[in-house]
């Protein structure tokens, strides 16, 4: 059986102006990896409700899982949760359990629980919370979207409570060989050795150091014997 399949949503001006580099997909994509669930897609969306709403029911229709990073925090442009809500046609309010877990964060913080952390407390109808150890204001599920904070500490505290329960498939294992010829010398051998392994995936991806050109050749698969045996291949075509 093929592995369960994953989208992600990294939603910010912040991000699509170039003043903030993500990194949040680069640590979910060697996550989902580990457990054997298949990234498929990324989307990078604008602060607009229409592009996050129109964003979530489409990954949300084609994929197993869909995972959502920014968004959630207190300022006004924090509209995530609002338009998750609207995706699903679920109502939004306050949550009790959400409000006792930030109340007990400020309280032990000697920090006043104002009106702005308090929208940290708006949870969708029928959501369930996501754990946050980091600075306790909680993500959220909401059938299959997993939605979770910006700030990578905390995305990833998000990502640890998450993925244990989630049903993954067979890891994903990769071997790379670097080979100091240009593309051109490489892609007939490759291309012939992708034909004959064709359930491994198989990428070239070249650099130049000191006047040298050369490639990263990478061979991916869930079959451990079949990328070495593919792997040994390359290697003597390449000896």
């Amino acid at each position: 059986m093929s592995n369960p399949t994953a989208a992600m949503i990294v939603i910010g001006d912040e991000i699509l102006s170039g003043r903030t580099r993500d990194s949040n997909m680069h640590y979910l994509a060697g996550e989902l990896t580990k457990v054997g669930i298949d990234l498929k897609e990324v989307r990078v969306v604008s602060d607009d409700h229409g592009a996050i709403i129109a964003a979530v029911q489409a990954l949300s229709a084609v994929y197993t899982h869909v995972f959502t990073s920014g968004g959630i925090g207190p300022t006004h442009d924090d509209i995530t949760a609002d338009c998750i809500a609207a995706a699903f046609n679920r109502d939004i309010d306050v949550r009790e359990d959400a409000r006792e877990i930030l109340a007990e964060h400020y309280t032990r913080a000697g920090t006043q629980m104002n009106e702005a952390r308090l929208r940290m407390a708006r949870i969708p109808e029928g959501a369930a919370l996501i754990d946050n150890p980091v600075s306790a204001a909680p993500g959220f599920v909401v059938e299959n979207v997993h939605v979770m904070a910006g700030v990578p500490t905390v995305f990833q505290a998000m990502v640890a409570s998450v993925l244990p329960g989630l049903t993954g498939g067979q890891p994903l294992i990769s071997e790379t060989l670097s080979i100091d010829r240009g593309e051109g010398d490489i892609a007939g051998p490759l291309g012939a050795l992708a034909e004959e392994y064709p359930h491994l995936s198989m990428g070239s991806y070249p650099f130049q150091k000191d006047g040298v050109f050369g490639a990263h050749v990478v061979i991916r698969g869930s079959d451990p014997g079949m990328v070495e045996a593919a792997m040994a291949k390359l290697k003597a075509a390449f000896a």
